[in-house]
């Protein structure tokens, strides 16, 4: 390694690691044979072509093609409350009327958040029905089709014109269907890919526009899967784990894109939790020692369990929470 790269270094970054790296590494490393031969300015220029090579006279031309985004700061004020809290917030869940999606309106209404929409193709149970009648004019339904760009657009719309804004939005429907991977035909496919990965893609592109139009610096949260990580030995499908690796990519994407709005992107990967979709886990023999010889809790989540990550990700205590995955699984090697 050269004198010119280690004062390059030193100067740099005046790391006393990084010094006696540069002072020994090439004796002990041998790490001169994967640098390049150049000088650092060289390999700057050639790395980034936004910034001019050392001597260029073009820069006040590079400059003014390249602006400065304008990013809405999502930085807190100083009269800003610590509390994790929905107080005065608006959030809309698609398949609330059940399963997670209910579990989720459920602690989002004990954490303050002053009205929660239902987005559901079907029409309410007796469950909801509950919720509803337990608080009144907080709790809302709306018929939306998640698969139609317009029918997302639309029950946003209603939700605005109902409430005057939307400050949080889950993409939440979804469903599974558990075979192996051969016996998969295009419909069934598609049906996957349509509400999973479409459905969430329109809620939360219909929730960003209605944000940046509004002024709001607000919270889009996926419901991903912990079958976006590692494959769900008790019941396989491909499908669906494809789906939510779909989904969960797609929030840090999101979040990248829409940082300049103000808007943070991030999702939730479940793991077993006690809905209609995992009817078949209790029914395994053996199921909870299974689950806990591989190091989990052997039980199924409450769906109102998996409400804390979800009221974090959508209050302002996570404005600088953007672009991550929290698993909320009970376990370690269970799958």
């Amino acid at each position: 390694m050269s004198r010119a790269w280690c004062s390059t270094i030193n100067i740099s970054f005046g790391s006393p690691i990084l010094r006696a790296t540069c002072h020994f590494s090439s004796k002990l490393l041998n790490l001169h044979a994967y640098l390049p031969t150049m000088s650092p300015s060289a390999v700057l220029a050639q790395a980034d072509p936004i910034v001019p090579a050392a001597g260029s006279t073009n820069n006040a031309q590079v400059e003014q093609s390249v602006p400065n985004p304008v990013y809405l700061t999502t930085e807190p004020k100083e009269d800003f409350d610590w509390k994790i809290t929905l107080k005065g917030k608006v959030v809309a869940i698609t398949g609330a009327n059940r399963g997670i999606g209910l579990g989720l309106a459920t602690v989002c209404l004990a954490n303050d958040v002053a009205e929660v929409y239902s987005l559901d193709l079907f029409e309410p149970g007796e469950e909801f029905q509950a919720l509803q009648k337990a608080n009144a004019k907080r709790v809302h339904y709306l018929h939306c089709d998640v698969t139609s760009e317009e029918s997302v657009k639309t029950a946003i719309d209603q939700v605005v014109a109902q409430s005057g804004r939307i400050d949080g939005m889950i993409a939440n429907a979804g469903m599974t269907k558990h075979q192996p991977a051969l016996d998969f035909d295009r419909p069934q496919l598609e049906q996957l890919f349509n509400l999973n990965v479409f459905g969430a893609y329109f809620c939360a592109t219909a929730a960003a526009k209605k944000f940046i139009e509004l002024g709001i610096k607000g919270s889009i949260v996926f419901t991903a899967s912990m079958t976006s990580y590692r494959p769900n030995r008790a019941a396989p499908s491909a499908p669906y784990g494809g789906t939510k690796g779909a989904v969960r990519n797609m929030a840090h994407t999101l979040a990248m894109e829409w940082a300049k709005h103000g808007i943070r992107v991030n999702s939730i990967s479940p793991g077993f939790v006690r809905t209609q979709m995992t009817y078949y886990v209790e029914r395994a023999p053996d199921w909870n020692l299974k689950m806990q010889y591989y190091g989990g809790m052997p039980r199924l989540a409450d769906p109102r369990e998996l409400g804390g990550a979800y009221v974090y990700l959508l209050s302002d205590a996570a404005s600088y929470t953007t672009g991550i995955d929290i698993p909320v699984a009970g376990i370690v090697g269970a799958w």
